[in-house]
């Protein structure tokens, strides 16, 4: 597994890149050849945060813990990153290496991660709508009126590409696009 460190606004001893470095390691053993973990650590507020990337292939997959601790929090994004391994198990299992779920005897197994039950993908309501070409500052303004946290449009200032713009937890907007 690649690793890449981003300090942001902190100045962290080598330790804690090394120790996160061990605990996300261990999450190797689900994935292809091919993983990166991407980990950013910030402190804001007080709080240790860790947000944790794991790509491998076309599978993404991304947590954000927050604790007073740095270490815990690394053990608490990680423990995230199984609890969503373990959930999706049965969906993830053709994307995952081969023998990602299989145990062996001398495995550590984390204190904080049970196996539960996955859960099923139930689709509960159905809408369809006429998806209309508009600019992203009329998709924002249309997403404002129905108060929702995202809409979807056709952009024109991208050639009517299908694109969604959303509502950030931090404040403003995001634009997802199409890429083809």
């Amino acid at each position: 597994m690649k690793f890449i460190f981003t300090d942001k606004k902190v100045d962290l001893p080598n330790k804690v890149h090394t120790y996160a470095e061990k605990k996300v390691g261990k999450l190797d053993r689900y994935f292809k050849s091919d993983a990166e973990a991407a980990i950013v650590f910030s402190v804001e507020k007080g709080r240790n945060n860790v947000e944790l990337t794991v790509r491998s292939g076309s599978t993404i997959i991304r947590v954000a813990e927050s604790t007073s601790d740095m270490f815990a929090t690394i053990d608490a994004a990680v423990a995230s990153v199984e609890r969503q391994i373990r959930k999706n198990k049965a969906r993830l299992e053709k994307r995952l290496r081969q023998d990602a779920f299989s145990r062996t005897v001398d495995e550590e197994v984390s204190s904080f991660v049970p196996d539960g039950e996955e859960e099923e993908f139930r689709v509960v309501r159905t809408k369809k709508f006429p998806i209309k070409p508009m600019t992203v500052e009329e998709a924002i303004l249309q997403m404002n009126l129905v108060d929702h946290a995202f809409f979807a449009f056709k952009n024109v200032d991208s050639d009517g590409a299908f694109s969604v713009v959303y509502r950030r937890e931090n404040g403003g907007y995001g634009l997802i696009e199409d890429e083809g």
